[in-house]
Formats: structure tokens, C-alpha cells, sequence
């Protein structure tokens, strides 16, 4: 790829563009709401197959759970959303983490990943949106290295630079395949989570104002926020992030209107947690603001309508 096509890659697509979505959709409530948007968004982004990342936490019992999981909260979605299987593919993630940076772990997202990454060009991409542990993601660069010159990777992933601790969940879980994914020579850009994305939140009042009772997807997600979120603050006031909708939107910045971000050398994680220098050799996109107001705005007419 040239330098010219790798730095236009790292910039809005203009135009409709083929997706495929790596989620943990059933870790907390904001995956559903991103995979919705996605699907709500069909104008631009066409989306080609979906796939069900691992996760580990208090919602499941293992990586693998967590996997399986998701994949049952994605065909739940996909129920709501008037899809099925015939519609787009969902296929299931890893079953666990990877052990090096060598060794992929085997699964249908990944084969899917190589196999159909395979017909894109550097001219024309194909854009995987990441919102989970990049397991499945870094499994298919492991096995065909050459597919990274046929995408460009989008992840909510890690911290903000800034903050005081880069532990963060879908880094954390799986460091060797963010380090995969970071270095691999693909268009990588990165939306961190605390300190940028962790803004795009939303409260009770307006979840029962703008989506309760308008319909059974926004009615679904709406309630289950709440749920979630009144499970926790026992009669207080909160707001509830939904960060992963950011990643979506990224494809659908044009002229900034959702995000704000600029050209930096990566930083890749180290396996203490922390990011390591920035690399002159590694050129990325990283997001530093969210235009809440305008992004939700977007959010609700599509999943409303």
C-alpha cells in the first residue's frame, strides 16, 4: 500500500462501505445499542458479517461464555432489528484469549475474517469495527499477515493517553492481540475509553423520553439500560456510558460532526498495562473528543424511526 492510500484509509470513508462488527455483545448494554446503529445505518455502511468476541467478567463464566453469549444477545438483536442469519452472518468468536503473539486462536469469525478480507484492495477496504477483546480480530491477521493491507481496524480500546492507569477491559483482557492488531501495518484507528469515549453517556430521563415505547428494538434497549443501571445506583441519580456506539460513528464522521481526532505514532500496550513510547514507524488515528449532543441526537433518529 502506499503511504498516500494508507493515510487516506485513515480518514472518514466517503461514500458506502462494507463492515463487519467484532462484538462482546452481551458484556454490558452498549454493544446492542452500537450493533443497532450499525444496522439502522445501512445507507453507508453495508454490513457483512458479524462476530461474537470473548469476554471474561461477572456476565459470564468463562472467555468462552462470554463468547457464546454474545452470540445468543446478537440473534436476540437481530430478532428485533427484523434480520436473520440469511440477512447477514453471525459467527462465534474465540474461545479464548491468545497465549502468544504467534499463535491464533481457531474460530469461524476468524476464518470468516481471512476468507472474506481476502476479495478487498488497499483502494477499497474492508472495515472491521471492534468493540470487545480484539481476539478474533488478531487470530485472522496471525493467520493470513496479507489481509492487513485489505482493511482498516476500528477499536474502542484502551485508555486515553492521558489518564493515570491504562487498565482498561477490552485491552486488558487481551494485550498480546491488541499488540497484533496495533502493529500489524493495517489503518488502525483507536478510540480510547476513559478519558474520550466514556463522555458519550446517556441518562434515565432521556432513555424514557426518546426511545421507551417507540418501538420494540429502542423499547428493548432502553429498559435494559435502565435495568442494568437501577441495579446499581439503587434510586440515585446516573448516567450510563455507551461507548461503543463511538466506534460506529467514526464511519460516519463526516466533517467531524460526531468525533474529533488527529494523526499520531502509535503507542503500543505493554503487558504491565501501561503504553510504551510512541513508535516513528507506526502512523494511527486517535479520537480525543466526542460531540455528545450531535452524536446521540443521530443515535435516537435512527433507532426511533
Amino acid at each position: 500500500m502506499t503511504r498516500e492510500q494508507y493515510l487516506k484509509n485513515l480518514t472518514v470513508p466517503q461514500g458506502p462501505v462494507d463492515v463487519v462488527l467484532d462484538t462482546d455483545t452481551y458484556n454490558e448494554i452498549d454493544d446492542q445499542f452500537a450493533l443497532s446503529y450499525l444496522i439502522r445505518s445501512g445507507e453507508k455502511l453495508h454490513t457483512k458479517a458479524v462476530y461474537a468476541a470473548p469476554f471474561f467478567n461477572e456476565n459470564s463464566t468463562s472467555p468462552g461464555d462470554g463468547m457464546e453469549r454474545s452470540y445468543q444477545e446478537i440473534r436476540k438483536l437481530f430478532a428485533l432489528l427484523g434480520l436473520s442469519e440469511a440477512d447477514i452472518p453471525v459467527f462465534r468468536g474465540s474461545q479464548d484469549y491468545l497465549a502468544d503473539e504467534k499463535t491464533p486462536q481457531p474460530s469461524p469469525a476468524a476464518d470468516d475474517l481471512v476468507r472474506r478480507a481476502a476479495s478487498y484492495s488497499p483502494e477499497h477496504p474492508l472495515y472491521v469495527v471492534a468493540i470487545g477483546a480484539i481476539t478474533n480480530v488478531a487470530s485472522a491477521l496471525l493467520l493470513d499477515p496479507s489481509i492487513a493491507e485489505k482493511i482498516v481496524l476500528v477499536w474502542l480500546g484502551g485508555n486515553a493517553w492521558h489518564h493515570h492507569t491504562e487498565r482498561e477491559f477490552n485491552m486488558g483482557q487481551d494485550i498480546a492481540a491488541a499488540r497484533i492488531v496495533m502493529s500489524c501495518g493495517a489503518p488502525f484507528v483507536q478510540l480510547p475509553c476513559i478519558g474520550v469515549v466514556d463522555s458519550f453517556t446517556v441518562s434515565k430521563p432521556e432513555l424514557e423520553y426518546w426511545f421507551c415505547d417507540k418501538n420494540p428494538l429502542a423499547d428493548y434497549l432502553a429498559r435494559n439500560t435502565i435495568a442494568a443501571a437501577d441495579a446499581y445506583a439503587a434510586g440515585k441519580a446516573w448516567t450510563r456510558v455507551i461507548w461503543d456506539v463511538t466506534a460506529v460513528a467514526w464511519l460516519l464522521n463526516d466533517e467531524d460532526r460526531f468525533l474529533c481526532s488527529r494523526l499520531v505514532n502509535t503507542r503500543l500496550p505493554n503487558y504491565d498495562h501501561s503504553y510504551g513510547e510512541q513508535d516513528p514507524t507506526l502512523l494511527s488515528r486517535y479520537v480525543y473528543k466526542v460531540r455528545r449532543d450531535a452524536l446521540l441526537n443521530d443515535l435516537i433518529e435512527k433507532l426511533t424511526k
